[in-house]
């Protein structure tokens, strides 16, 4: 089992910056994918950027330029820095753990983009 503990979601106007943290807990092996997805109200959960153990990243087209994932494999932490928000961010953000091919997903923080 994989615990995910995810924090720095919040309010934030357009054009700012928040920055999310997601530790992972509870497992001995090492986890190779861990990446970040959103929901927004009514819509599908969807990917955000995910990032592997070496380093390789995937991310949307939708924040391409704006948003940077990066871990700290030490601290089995994965971050994802957040700029230039849009009101279209506005979501609840998951982080991910793909440990062995099983998903493990954190509790989601709410991310709110409004003025």
């Amino acid at each position: 089992q994989v615990q995910l503990v995810e924090s720095g979601g919040g309010l934030v106007q357009p054009g700012g910056s928040l920055r999310l943290s997601c530790a992972a807990s509870g497992s001995r092996l090492s986890i190779n994918v861990m990446g970040w997805y959103r929901q927004a109200p009514g819509k599908e959960r969807e990917l955000v950027a995910v990032i592997t153990r070496g380093g390789n990243i995937e991310y949307a087209d939708f924040v391409k330029g704006r948003f940077i994932i990066s871990r700290d494999n030490d601290k089995k932490t994965v971050y994802l820095q957040m700029n230039s928000l849009k009101s279209e961010d506005t979501a609840v953000y998951y982080c991910n753990a793909d440990l062995l091919g099983v998903n493990f997903w954190g509790q989601g923080t709410q991310v709110t983009v409004s003025s």
